[in-house]
């Protein structure tokens, strides 16, 4: 393989260049499906003359609602080459959720499954009823943005978080991923998580192969990285979890030899899941990042660094960081803890716009509300995602948005929503809800209530019901307290 996209080379010129080198070489995998170079230009260019003839044009988004899946890939690419922002969603997301992004988005087309119950909700096409038409190049095309991934928001509103970047090739994801030319990817998560999308669209505009998981399953992990020769895995915390609980015999039966980098990021990993494979790994296989989809600055660190600096997510590895007291005092001493801001590096674009919100900032510095400490070295280390967000298994839910769900109810008062600590999950949601004393309503009536107004891991596993307000005399709600009044009693 001779090609190798230079910087700004546009996107939707990836498939044909490598068509032409290595056209018969498989670039994704999902399930029992592949999809060659070749198919993927192809098809991509049918798809492509199938969104331009439904109103697909530059400066618009066009709303994937499909699965992890070698079609998703191929719309991807078509959205690029009709000049359009390809958005991932999730399939499974509840009506109400998938309405409000859709309006904000305002999607030029929705595409999705062909025999999806969404195709008549959202007047969604499928893929293959795109991709009735002909297969020769189109004029070359360049999107206005390369992704807009989408947040539930701290305000229990969605929000859209379009990229500052054109849809062209850069260095920065390869280079803050560590992604090679021609590397083998197992993708873990559903693309419509950002971090799973940037790394296997990074993967394939370098040439790579990307196996994607249609479904999480701890062998099953194993399983593909020794057939495929995965060289590079996408993980979350709870799904290295699942695969340490996996019994020695059945790890032990993959080698694993391959593999030259595990990565993990989305929630925090605990010391001892860390250790754990740094033990069985080596650290210098081990890998983490922290930063958010905004991508103004983050933090990598690998397992070396990390057995010097326990509990860190690293050092800064671009753009800047810094912490302020509540007062909007930097904090400048090691050890001490404040609000992370973050910014661009002085003279470079904005990496993002919001659609439907508007960032935290303080003088040109925003916040993605996480509170840290750096060390006397310069590494950072996580005490709260968030005061009120909480991570289940690698996905960030806000409370908001339950609870806004939770007092549609007539018979509930108010409701918070806190995570308890899960051994499988890291949290689980538990939800406190006041309702009158009179109130003729079970834990289950409210479950029962919920479940078609949010996706299902926005669902809370234990609901309690309280008669006594939720609010101080000042009329504040403190989640810390409740929280803390609710945790399980340490183990002796």
């Amino acid at each position: 393989m001779t090609f190798l996209p230079v910087e700004g080379f546009p996107l939707s010129g990836i498939p044909g260049a490598y068509a032409a080198e290595i056209g018969d070489t498989v670039v994704v995998r999902a399930g029992a499906d592949t999809l060659t170079w070749t198919e993927l230009h192809r098809g991509s260019n049918r798809v492509a003359r199938g969104l331009l003839a439904a109103g697909a044009a530059t400066g618009r988004i066009v709303a994937l609602l499909l699965p992890n899946s070698t079609d998703l890939v191929l719309a991807v690419f078509a959205c690029y080459k009709a000049g359009a922002t390809p958005q991932v969603l999730s399939p499974r997301m509840r009506p109400a959720e998938l309405d409000a992004v859709l309006e904000l988005g305002d999607p030029a087309v929705v595409v999705t499954e062909a025999d999806s119950s969404l195709v008549d909700r959202t007047r969604a096409v499928s893929v293959e009823e795109l991709g009735a038409g002909q297969s020769d190049d189109l004029e070359p095309a360049i999107a206005t943005s390369w992704k807009a991934p989408t947040s539930g928001g701290s305000t229990g509103r969605p929000k859209i978080i379009l990229s500052g970047r054109p849809a062209v090739t850069s260095s920065f994801d390869s280079d803050m991923w560590r992604i090679d030319a021609g590397e083998e990817a197992l993708i873990t998560a559903p693309l419509h998580h950002n971090a799973p999308f940037v790394t296997a669209l990074t993967t394939i505009f370098l040439g790579g192969s990307v196996t994607l998981l249609t479904r999480f399953d701890a062998e099953q992990t194993l399983s593909a990285i020794d057939e495929y020769g995965v060289t590079w895995v996408y993980l979350v915390p709870t799904m290295m979890r699942r695969i340490t609980a996996l019994p020695d015999e059945v790890r032990d039966t993959y080698s694993l030899a391959s593999l030259r980098a595990v990565w993990h990021c989305a929630e925090p990993c605990p010391v001892w899941l860390k250790r754990k494979w740094i033990d069985w790994l080596g650290a210098e296989r081990i890998w983490e990042l922290y930063g958010g989809t905004e991508a103004e600055a983050g933090c990598t660190l690998r397992g070396d660094e990390w057995t010097r600096h326990v509990g860190s997510v690293g050092k800064v590895t671009w753009g800047q960081m810094k912490l302020l007291d509540p007062e909007g005092t930097e904090i400048t001493e090691p050890g001490v803890s404040g609000e992370i801001y973050m910014r661009v590096t002085p003279g470079t674009p904005a990496t993002y716009r919001y659609i439907g919100s508007e960032a935290t900032t303080r003088d040109g510095w925003s916040s993605l509300g996480d509170m840290g400490r750096f060390d006397a070295d310069g590494y950072l280390y996580l005490l709260d995602r968030r005061s009120d967000m909480i991570t289940v298994g690698g996905v960030n839910v806000y409370p908001a948005e339950i609870e806004a769900a939770l007092v549609e109810h007539e018979q509930v008062l108010t409701a918070v929503v806190i995570g308890l600590p899960d051994t499988d999950t890291g949290n689980r949601l538990h939800a406190i809800v006041h309702t009158p004393r009179q109130a003729d309503v079970t834990p289950d009536d409210i479950h029962a209530f919920l479940d078609g107004r949010l996706s299902r891991h926005k669902l809370p596993r234990s609901i309690e019901l309280v008669h006594d307000s939720l609010r101080d005399a000042a009329g504040k709600v403190r989640r810390s307290e409740l929280r803390a009044e609710r945790m399980p009693e340490p183990s002796r």
